[in-house]
Parts: C-alpha cells; structure tokens; sequence
C-alpha cells in the first residue's frame, strides 16, 4: 500500500494535483505540443479569468495537445515550467515573462531544443528575442489612457490638478510602451503648468497592495491633495479608489487598462474615469493560430505581418488596436463583444448603477405588470 501510494503521488504531480498553485497550474497534457507558460494570477485577473479560457477553446477546437500553467510570479518557477515543457516534447512555447532577463534565458534554452517561442502580450527585450510577439499597441494603449484622464480631468472641471502617475512593473517593457504613450499626453500638460506632477512612481510587479502603499505615501506627502491619477492598469486604479475611500477623501479622475470586471464596476460607480479594452479573445485566437500553425508545419508568413524590434532583432508580430472604455460606451465595447456581461458586472452593490435596460435584460421576470 505505502508503494502504490508513492506512486499515485508521483503521478498526480506530475500532472499538477500537487503543484505550487493549484487550480492555476493544472497541466492540461503533460506531453503537448503548445507548452502556455502565464505570469501570475495577482497583476491581473485577466490571465485566469480571460487568457486561459480563450487559449483552450482555441486549441480544443484546433485539436491540437496544450498545457497552460502559472508561473504565480516566481521567474525561477516559470524557468522551471518551460524546462519542464521542452523535456517534455513541446515543438511551441507561449511565453507571457515576468522579465526579460528570465524570458531571454528560457527563449535561449528553448532555441537550442529546437522549440519556437512566442512572446505573447510582453516582448522580451533581452537576447535574441523570440520567434514572434503577438500582443497590442502598447504605446496606443497609453496614449489612450493619457487621452482618457485629460477628458476627465475636463469634464470634471478641475483646473492646473495636481496629478499623480502610477506605473506598471519596471521590470514589464509593456509598462515602458504605456508610459511613453500616456507621457506623450500629459508631459506637455506638465511642461506648460497646466498641471503639476504630485509624485511619478513604479509598482513593483504590478502589485496593487504595493500600488496601494505607494498611493496612500503620494496622498500623505501632498497633503491630500491629488485631484487626478495616471493608474496604468484596473489593478492599480483600484488601488488608488481604496486609498482615497480610507481616507475619507472624494474619488478623482483615474485612468485604467485591461477592461477587467472590476474596473468596469468602479467605472460605473464612479470611482475610475476610463479603462482600455484589449479583446484578449483576438489576441488569445491570433497567438493560438500562430502556434497551431507552427505545430502543423503550415506557413505563417501571412499570419504576422508587422515587426518589432527587441532591441537585437526585428520580430515578427501580430499587433492589436485597443479601445478606450468609459461609463458611456461599456455596452457598445466590451458587453457587445461578449468580453463582459451585464450579469457579471451587476451584482451586489455595483447593481444599482447598472443600466436600467440592462437590470431588465437580465430580470425580465420583473417586468411590472401592465
């Protein structure tokens, strides 16, 4: 019994039942072909809730063997994942890296095995640089998030605000493109003293309890006086409307990214301005195409028709356009597309300021009697 026991053991972990993050890190085949390495489960809900759904419907119908795990934000972890994968037989890797130092390294290890590698949603930017990037305009992304707060800002009627800028990881290059989008918008507002920069500060590892901290710190250092944020994800944009509502202070103009249904809530509640809408679903299908192609031998040079250099190499690449997202346009953006649904979005107390249609699409039932 202790043998066969042993041995139940070794099989169950092998196939993730005992694995560092549970239900996050079950491998879906240990020998596959499509090898999905996420980065975590905090930065984002997106990369559970989103991702990972899209990815496996893509694959499933495409027929094609996949895992998916979650590196939990341990770069050493997700080493070991692609290590793992390689070992294993994967012809493709799906890499989301927590850095470039680590993603370079496992894109090399990969090389050499003779396994393609795609840089999904982060490029690396150390190295070689992987076979091909799918992701968004990042810089687009920013841009419209700078656009977003400037709207704000306006229609809040808010004159020479005191801003604060909360960046993404600075270890995350997409963190890098948002800014140079967003700081494109709003450094000439800072240049000409039509604004005036409170404090500009980086989250490490895109840590929205970090975020929190350094907000609260931002709030202490200018007296309480911040009247509008740069927030470069829902995440962090929550984290600066947690700040403010435990200090008895309003809610200001903060901007957003990743539409999550978090974000959408807030937005609705009016404790965020704006998010960006990525369709994840495009990036999740256009990524899987890429790697089911490659699996299959097939050509791919239709498929990745821009270039992005990684600062050794130009990648080939699949480049989305994002949509910014407001209280205004939720149901023509992300409700109409299916990325978000009403009965999702309106629970608990975030109903309340919910569409009244929507309240009644979703209850039908209570329709008053005529």
């Amino acid at each position: 019994m202790r043998k066969l026991g042993q041995v139940l053991f070794v099989a169950l972990a092998a196939v993730g039942v005992f694995g560092f993050a549970g239900k996050s890190a079950v491998v879906k085949a240990q020998n596959a072909d499509v090898a999905v390495l996420l980065p975590d489960s905090q930065s984002s809900a997106r990369w559970e809730n989103d991702d990972r759904k899209f990815l496996s419907a893509a694959f499933d119908a495409a027929g094609v063997t996949y895992s998916i795990v979650n590196a939990q934000g341990d770069a050493a972890q997700q080493t070991t994942l692609a290590d793992q994968a390689i070992t294993n037989g994967a012809k493709v890797i799906l890499l989301v890296n927590l850095d470039s130092g680590s993603g370079a390294a496992i894109i090399a290890k990969a090389r050499e095995a003779g396994v393609k590698v795609i840089d999904y949603d982060r490029l690396t930017i150390q190295g070689d640089g992987a076979d091909f990037y799918v992701s968004f305009d990042n810089e687009a992304v920013g841009k419209l998030q700078g656009e977003g707060l400037v709207a704000a800002v306006e229609a809040a009627g808010l004159k020479n605000p005191n801003v604060a800028v909360l960046n993404g990881s600075p270890t995350d290059n997409n963190a890098t493109l948002f800014a140079n989008g967003y700081n494109s918008v709003i450094k000439p507002l800072f240049e000409s003293k039509e604004w005036t920069l409170v404090d500009d500060q980086s989250v490490p590892d895109w840590d929205n309890t970090k975020a929190q901290t350094i907000f609260e710190q931002m709030l202490t250092a200018a007296g309480g006086k911040i009247d509008a944020a740069i927030a470069a994800n829902d995440g962090l944009a929550n984290a600066v409307a947690t700040a403010l509502q435990n200090q008895g202070l309003p809610y200001i103009p903060v901007t957003g990214q990743d539409a999550t249904v978090g974000g959408i809530q807030n937005i609705l509640a009016g404790r965020q301005s704006m998010t960006v809408y990525k369709a994840i679903k495009q990036e999740a299908e256009g990524a899987a195409a890429l790697a089911i192609a490659l699996v299959k031998g097939e050509d791919t040079a239709a498929m990745a028709t821009k270039t992005i250099n990684n600062g050794t190499k130009d990648v080939p690449s699949v480049l989305l356009v994002p949509v910014g997202v407001t209280k205004d346009n939720i149901a023509e953006t992300v409700i109409a597309d299916g990325f978000r649904t009403w009965e999702e979005i309106c629970v608990g107390d975030f109903a309340q300021y919910c569409p009244a249609d929507a309240m009644m699409e979703m209850t039908p039932e209570a329709t008053p009697a005529s």
